[in-house]
């Protein structure tokens, strides 16, 4: 059939002759003795136009552009545009099943691959991996239209025959399991292998410690992925975990045994884990396979000299605490004596920097209370300042050697009904000059607390203004900053008052103690090892501080980071002097042979204990030995217990292990052997306080034996160990009497745990005469502790500012550790929690009057425990207002009967008349 236009649309339209025809999907339009030739399944290429009575014909033809042809009738036209859209529907439908066909064998071809994965699992008994899910997912192809468009092919009945055949219920089926949520499912497959695991390996399982593994033990020895991270509460038997799953891996051929590996932080602990996996191998039948234990530190070192040929020397101090410790203070010591710049920019440091300042507005941490229940601080001169700021402004003056009076009447009567005498913060008398500290953000504004300031400062202003004398004025965002400092003095260079920083300046007996000089370098120790294992230069770590929020004490961490360089290139220098490197650098380099393809690691199963511990170096190394594929990574620990970060732990890889691995399964032991549930409820509850810490809900198999926890007071310090002797005397009787059952060995074990080494002084030393046929009794640090565990624990130290120490996490550590713990006193927290789970049965904590530790206050109002005398009655005192630490007590002075504060000197608060605790 062709089309042509009519007499009259020819006439009328003044249309040249044309005669057009459908050839197949092609239209051939013959006009004016040429003929065209174009494909019709295009919408663009061939158009029919109606008119009013005729309509137009539009051909967009190669060569000549386009032509348009008039006067076809518009009945023929609409069989025209009928005829072009069944052959453009013809095309299109050919089209669309040839899609059909490509796209529905491709999703077959890819979920073939996805079920034989989860049939293999099923079959061969094992995990599916993140690896291998991700390979398949890489592997997944991508489909050139969207789901609902794929979707709507599927279901296109022009495209299927039949949609309720059975065959066709087929494709369907295939296009609902190409849409399932894979990574689901794959998880979903991984739960039912691991339960039925536990009913086919039951007999491996309960076999291969010497008690059956709980559900939770045997569920992460299961758990074959590529990283997996095991998060053990204290006594939930990581140790029994780990061994287990080695011998699991063994039993089921996953992994030979050489090329197994478990890492432990010293030579001890991976004695253990040796000896732990040799009995578990013995008892299984296995005692002619080994497999190896070893230190970071030795492996490390093996892996260096591999790749490079020669092992690196680490001399003794790099490794242990002690030694290290002394070492830098032989540095700094030689450093001061050959630079007088830098020893005058250490004491400034210990003396006028010591303390960090609060944020902004912020409560600070006072020394004291004065009579009207005023906070202050003490500075070194020994004047009572009303902030830390104007400590630090204080101490700095005293330290060059500048003369000042702290709030001195000002020398003309200013007094008003409305204010009283001025007092100008500090003046010069050799200068004549007088100088104003205001709490002043960087936008010049006050706290928000703070009523009626800018009014005041105004008011100060006009005194001076008036009376023609000199004032300088400080802002709190200067001293931050570091730019009030500078400021101040070039204002006293410029009334003729020189600077001289003097390092030996005599302190008054009066005034506060500086920073001690062990101190310092103890937190430059763990500086120094942070900054290592994360590979930050002092530029990487001046950078850092350039974007530290303003509010900060800026000119602090700048300080720091100036005393900081030296002793840095000092350490390093020593190092390079004995031609050898430190235990950071070893790890670090050992990492990069590993990443950068120089050595291969041997190992397929890695396994890391006491996690939580593990510097961002060792962690690092633990990565780069898993790199290649079919590697597995089992890393135990928690991150409750991470107390260690002065030797160079960041608990951050523990609670970010998923970020530093990239991937990874978070498994919990929960169930503790150790501890009775009250204790496991108070310690969890307080350690949980701080958020950074990953939450589990613990639960004891441990039977209750008398109280969990006890806390007595006595009135003195010289009191406590005749209390530790009284408790330990009244646990023999008990013992002797039945009252309470005997320990595993005839006898109970106790550990008297302090904060510090100087708490040995509460041991009793005639214990072992006195007690030693019931009991055991040692004494450790915390510390020294973890790990360990014993029937009963003393603390003999939970005193204030004692237990937790207010030193421990020094702020400037953040410089160094990018993701460092921001929650007030955490290693503190972690520390506390760490003794209070050294007990199976009980812990009984010492305290002073008036000198509560502020742990043993929050275990009081979250009601774990009760303060009672050593003979068990109750305690009736009225705690102060003011100070919030002591209490009231009755003295005598020349007027009489009186009671006050019991932290008199340092709190001068009295109650009011008639009142009584």
């Amino acid at each position: 059939m062709d089309w042509h236009p009519s007499g009259w649309g020819r006439l009328l339209t003044r249309s040249p002759d044309w005669r057009l025809k459908l050839d197949g999907e092609h239209v051939e339009l013959t006009i004016g003795g040429k003929q065209y030739r174009q494909h019709a399944a295009d919408d663009e290429r061939v158009q029919v136009v109606p008119g009013l009575f005729w309509a137009r014909v539009v051909l967009q033809t190669q060569g000549d552009g386009v032509l348009t042809m008039y006067g076809l009738p518009n009945g023929q036209a609409s069989r025209l545009a009928a005829a072009l859209q069944h052959v453009r529907f013809a095309r299109t439908t050919r089209g669309r099943k040839a899609l059909f066909e490509t796209l529905l064998e491709q999703i077959q071809s890819w979920l073939a691959e996805a079920d034989a994965l989860i049939d293999r699992s099923s079959t061969g008994r094992r995990w599916i991996t993140h690896e291998q899910q991700q390979a398949l997912l890489a592997g997944r192809p991508t489909l050139p239209i969207p789901p609902r468009e794929l979707e709507q092919l599927f279901l296109d009945e022009n495209v299927h025959q039949d949609l309720h055949s059975p065959s066709h219920r087929a494709v369907l089926d295939a296009l609902h399991d190409w849409q399932l949520d894979w990574p689901a499912v794959w998880a979903e497959a991984n739960a039912t292998m691991a339960t039925r695991e536990l009913v086919l390996a039951k007999d491996f399982l309960d076999r291969v410690e010497s008690k059956p593994l709980t559900e939770e033990q045997a569920r992460a020895v299961i758990c074959f992925d590529n990283r997996v991270q095991v998060v053990a509460a204290a006594g939930s038997g990581k140790t029994s975990t780990m061994v287990a799953k080695a011998a699991y891996a063994i039993d089921r051929g996953f992994v030979e045994p050489e090329r197994i590996v478990m890492l432990a932080f010293n030579k001890d602990a991976a004695r253990e884990l040796e000896e732990r996996a040799q009995r578990s191998f013995d008892r299984l039948g296995m005692g002619d396979i080994a497999i190896e234990a070893r230190t970071f530190h030795a492996l490390g070192l093996a892996i260096v000299a591999k790749a490079t040929g020669r092992k690196p020397d680490i001399p003794e101090w790099a490794i242990d605490a002690t030694l290290g410790f002394n070492k830098l203070a032989e540095l700094v010591d030689d450093l001061k004596d050959r630079s007088t710049h830098f020893r005058t920019q250490w004491d400034m440091f210990r003396l006028v920097f010591g303390r960090d300042l609060p944020p902004f507005g912020a409560e600070m941490e006072a020394d004291g209370y004065d009579r009207d229940g005023t906070p202050y601080i003490r500075t070194l001169q020994g004047e009572r300042v009303k902030s830390l700021e104007e400590c630090v402004i204080a101490d700095w003056l005293f330290y060059n050697g500048v003369t000042y009076d702290y709030e001195r009447r000002y020398e003309f009567d200013a007094a008003t009904d409305t204010h009283r005498q001025y007092r100008p913060a500090f003046h010069y008398p050799d200068a004549g000059l007088y100088h104003e500290h205001f709490a002043l953000d960087a936008d010049g504004q006050p706290p928000e607390h703070v009523s009626d300031y800018l009014e005041g400062m105004r008011w100060k202003r006009q005194q001076h203004a008036a009376r023609g004398t000199a004032l300088v004025e400080t802002t709190s965002f200067g001293l931050r900053s570091g730019h009030a400092l500078l400021d101040l003095a070039e204002k006293l260079g410029e009334s003729d008052i020189e600077l001289d920083p003097n390092p030996d300046r005599e302190l008054p007996d009066q005034g506060a103690k500086p920073m001690p000089d062990a101190d310092l370098i103890g937190l430059m120790r763990t500086f120094i090892a942070h900054a290592k294992s994360n590979c930050l230069t002092l530029d990487d770590m001046a950078a850092r501080l350039r974007r530290m929020p303003e509010d900060q004490f800026k000119e602090r961490y700048r300080r720091f980071l100036e005393i900081a360089g030296p002793v840095f290139q000092a350490w390093d220098s020593a190092l390079a002097d004995e031609r050898s490197i430190d235990f950071e650098d070893m790890l670090n380099m050992a990492a990069g042979l590993l990443e950068q393809g120089h050595y291969e690691s041997p190992y397929e199963l890695v396994m890391a204990d006491e996690f939580q511990d593990a510097s961002r170096a060792r962690a690092r190394l633990c990565r780069a030995l898993v790199s290649r594929p079919g590697r597995y990574l089992f890393a135990v620990g928690d991150d409750w217990q991470s107390i260690n970060r002065f030797a160079g732990a960041d608990v951050s890889v523990m609670t970010g292990f998923r970020e530093w691995m990239g991937h990874g399964q978070v498994l919990m032991l929960e169930q503790t052997f150790r501890c009775p549930q009250a204790l496991c409820d108070a310690s969890s509850h307080f350690v949980s306080r701080n958020p950074a810490q990953i939450g589990k809900e613990v639960r004891s198999a441990a039977p209750a034996i008398g109280p969990v926890l006890q806390a007595f007071q006595m009135n003195r310090r010289e009191e406590v160990q005749d209390g530790v002797r009284q408790y330990l005397a009244t646990l023999h009787q008990q013992l002797l009497s039945g009252a309470v059952p005997q320990g595993r060995n005839g006898r109970v074990t106790v550990f008297i745990l302090g904060r510090y080494r100087a708490d040995r002084s509460a041991m009793p030393s005639d214990w072992k005469t006195a007690f030693g046929s019931t009991m055991d009794v040692e004494f450790l640090t915390v510390h020294r502790s973890k790990g360990r565990e014993a029937d009963y624990v003393v603390l003999p130290g939970m005193v204030n500012r004692s237990f937790p120490s207010l030193r421990a996490d020094d702020p400037v550590l953040s410089l160094a550790m990018p993701d460092g713990d921001t929650y007030p006193l955490s290693e503190e927290r972690r520390l506390f929690y760490v003794a209070l789970t050294r007990a199976r049965r009980s812990v009984a904590m010492f305290t002073l009057q008036g000198k509560h530790s502020p742990f043993l206050d929050e275990l009081v109002r979250d009601g774990a425990v009760e303060v009672t005398a050593i003979s068990g009655a109750a305690i009736s005192e009225e705690r102060c207002p003011v100070c919030k630490v002591g209490v009231f007590v009755e003295r005598n002075g020349p007027h009489g009967a009186f009671r006050s504060c019991s932290s008199y000197p340092l709190c001068h608060n009295k109650p009011m008349v008639g009142r009584r605790g």
